[in-house]
C-alpha cells in the first residue's frame, strides 16, 4: 500500500511537469513578461528624460510644485524598474534552493507598488494641506506647459501596459502612470481656472479629486496583491468548481487536501488527493485531468496523489 500510494504521487508530478509546464508557459504568459520588456524600457527612458526636463525648469522657474513633482515621477521609474525586474526574475529557471524559480518575485513587486501609491498619496495629501493653509500663487505657463508634457509622457506610457490588466503586476505599472497622468492633468486644469478665475482654492480641491481617484484604484491592487501574498485562490478560478469537477471523475469516491496557489501573478499551482478505492487508473487520466485544469480553469501546474484509502499526513 505505501509503495503504491508514493508512486501515484510521483506519477501524477512527473505528469504535471511534462504537460502542466509547458500549458502555464503558453497560457499564462500570454500576457508576457517578455512582451512588456519593450514597454518598461520606453516607460522608463520617457520618465527619466521627464524627471530631468521638469527638475530643471523647475530651478529656473523658481516653481517648488515642478521640483517636488520632479521627485514624486522619479518614484514611478523606481515602480516601473521594481515591476520590470520582477518580470525579468520570473523567467529564471529554478534552483536547488528556490525549486519555484523567482515566480512569486511578481507578487511582490505589485504589493511594492502598492505601498509605492500609497506613500505618493500621502505626499500629494501633504502638499494638499500645506496649500490650503499657505495659498502660493500660480506658477503661471511654465507649469501649465510641463505638466502638459507630464500628460503624455504619463498617459503614453500608461497606454503601453493596457493589455495586462490581468496580471497585478503589469496593472501596478500602468496605475502609477495612470496616477501621474491625473496628477499632471489636474495641474494643467487648475492652472488654466485659476488663471481664468483668480480663485486658488480650484488647485487644492482638484488635488483631493486626484487623491481619491488613485487611492481607488490603489486599493484594489493592494488588496489583490495581499491575497496574492497569502497564497489566497486566485480570483480566475473558481475553488468550488475545480472540487466539484475533481469529485464527478469516474472512480473518486473523496477529494481532499485541495490546495490552489498563485506560484506568481499569471501562473496558479494545485495540489490534490483522490481517494480511488480501484486503484490508480494510470498516466492517461492523470493527463486529461491536468488538459482539462488548464484549459478550463487556468491552472498551468498540477499535482495529484492517487489514494485507495484515505491517508492523512499532518490532518486533513
Amino acid at each position: 500500500m505505501g509503495s503504491h500510494h508514493e508512486h501515484s504521487h510521483e506519477r501524477g508530478h512527473g505528469h504535471d511537469h511534462a504537460h502542466g509546464h509547458d500549458h502555464a508557459h503558453g497560457h499564462g504568459h500570454s500576457h508576457a513578461p517578455k512582451d512588456f520588456g519593450r514597454a518598461f524600457l520606453i516607460g522608463i527612458v520617457l520618465n527619466t528624460g521627464f524627471v530631468v526636463v521638469e527638475a530643471v525648469y523647475g530651478w529656473l522657474s523658481g516653481s517648488m510644485a515642478l521640483i517636488a513633482d520632479a521627485g514624486h515621477n522619479l518614484s514611478d521609474v523606481l515602480a516601473l524598474l521594481l515591476a520590470w525586474g520582477a518580470s525579468a526574475a520570473a523567467k529564471r529557471p529554478a534552483t536547488q534552493r528556490f525549486t519555484y524559480g523567482f515566480k512569486s518575485s511578481t507578487i511582490l513587486a505589485a504589493l511594492a507598488n502598492a505601498g509605492l501609491l500609497l506613500i505618493a498619496i500621502g505626499a500629494i495629501l501633504f502638499e494638499t494641506l500645506r496649500r490650503v493653509a499657505e495659498p502660493a500663487p500660480v506658477q503661471g505657463e511654465t507649469m501649465a506647459v510641463v505638466a502638459g508634457i507630464g500628460i503624455l509622457v504619463n498617459a503614453g506610457t500608461a497606454a503601453l501596459f493596457l493589455k495586462g490588466q490581468d496580471d497585478i503586476n503589469i496593472r501596478g505599472a500602468f496605475l502609477h502612470m495612470a496616477a501621474d497622468a491625473l496628477v499632471s492633468l489636474g495641474v494643467v486644469i487648475a492652472g488654466l481656472a485659476i488663471l481664468w478665475t483668480g480663485e486658488r482654492w480650484i488647485d487644492p480641491a482638484v488635488s483631493i479629486a486626484i487623491v481619491l481617484v488613485i487611492a481607488w484604484g490603489t486599493w484594489g491592487l493592494l488588496k489583490d496583491s495581499v491575497a496574492m501574498s497569502l497564497l489566497a485562490v486566485p480570483k480566475t478560478v473558481s475553488q468550488s468548481g475545480v472540487r466539484a469537477y475533481l469529485a464527478g471523475l469516474p472512480g473518486v469516491e473523496v477529494v481532499h487536501d485541495l490546495h490552489i496557489w498563485p506560484m506568481s501573478t499569471t501562473e496558479t499551482a494545485l495540489t490534490a488527493h483522490l481517494v480511488m478505492p480501484g486503484g490508480h487508473p494510470g498516466d492517461d487520466f492523470l493527463r486529461e485531468v491536468a488538459e482539462e485544469l488548464a484549459h478550463h480553469h487556468r491552472i498551468g501546474h498540477t499535482t495529484i496523489q492517487i489514494e485507495r484509502d484515505r491517508v492523512c499526513v499532518g490532518g486533513c
